[in-house]
């Protein structure tokens, strides 16, 4: 998962463009075949929330599972709040709507930190079977003076979240880690950097170690983070390892250190997958990750240079 391109898939659908398919005159799809992404160009002639009631209009979104909200602005951030108002107005034209990824924005259209993002409690409210939700956004203050957010809610049937930030801020995590979600299967937090409003800490983070929330959670992810080799380390000691399939701590400033506390820790043998892409670690310590985990599918792709003074992490700006 990258911020370079628009993604292709989501909730196990090909994602289709509305947009460009308004734009060439193209034919439409079935509306349950694909995951519909509603979203314009910086020259559009149209408005986010024009294309929206034209894809209300024009589709069976009665049978929609899927939707991907793409750019909303023309020219520079604009925040969430005017398109929210719009999909939450047609909540009764979505009554199969399984899945939604908020801010299908690559850096070229805006970087990730001005994604002007804001308070998504409401989507979470006004959609009580959505399965998946992913935010994408910035931690910055919008219009309204909210940023990025949730609020604490119980949701029955919720079963994967992700929040990709450049600078994620604890608020989330508190209010997420306050949040009642009996069926959450996926949780992945990109935590990014101090710079970007990324000021989650270890305490932050130690409600989703300890294992005493979401009885269902099978995938954790603590992504992206200046502190990896820390949270490495406190995930080598924490009880919810023990129950999960899979792992993420990639896209970080992962190095020797915290590989071999992870290593060094419980055992993580029972995984099927951990992924640690992106990291800073030597040759040496891969192999031996390697050679720990010989049954696990062990994502080690883009190595960084493990002696860089200016490691970095996957996303910031």
């Amino acid at each position: 998962m990258t911020v370079n391109e628009h993604i292709q898939q989501f909730h196990g659908l090909p994602v289709f463009d509305l947009y460009q398919a308004v734009e060439q005159d193209g034919e439409l799809p079935d509306a349950a075949s694909v995951a519909w992404k509603v979203g314009i160009e910086f020259d559009s002639s149209w408005t986010f929330v024009e294309l929206w009631e034209h894809f209300v209009e024009k589709v069976a979104t009665e049978r929609v599972t899927a939707v991907v909200i793409g750019e909303w602005s023309h020219d520079g951030p604009e925040s969430f709040a005017e398109p929210l108002a719009a999909v939450l107005a047609s909540a009764d034209r979505l009554p199969a709507l399984r899945g939604l990824f908020v801010g299908d924005i690559t850096y070229e259209e805006n970087e990730i930190s001005w994604i002007d993002m804001v308070d998504i409690t409401p989507v979470l409210t006004t959609f009580p079977l959505l399965r998946e939700l992913v935010v994408r956004g910035a931690s910055g203050e919008t219009v309204e003076g909210e940023g990025i957010g949730v609020q604490p809610v119980r949701h029955e049937h919720l079963r994967a979240l992700r929040f990709e930030s450049g600078g994620l801020p604890a608020r989330v995590l508190r209010a997420v880690a306050g949040s009642d979600l009996p069926a959450l299967e996926r949780l992945e937090f990109w935590l990014g950097v101090a710079g970007y409003g990324g000021d989650a800490t270890l305490d932050d983070l130690a409600p989703f170690l300890d294992g005493s929330r979401f009885p269902a959670l099978r995938h954790l992810g603590l992504q992206d983070s200046e502190m990896q080799d820390e949270i490495a380390a406190a995930v080598a000691q924490a009880p919810v390892v023990a129950r999960l399939e899979s792992l993420s701590l990639s896209m970080g400033v992962l190095t020797d250190q915290g590989a071999a506390a992870l290593l060094e820790g419980q055992p993580l043998t029972h995984l099927r997958a951990l992924d640690l892409h992106h990291h800073f670690l030597t040759e040496a310590m891969q192999e031996r990750v390697r050679q720990a985990l010989p049954g696990v599918a062990v994502d080690l792709s883009v190595p960084g240079k493990p002696d860089d003074r200016w490691r970095y992490v996957a996303v910031a700006e």
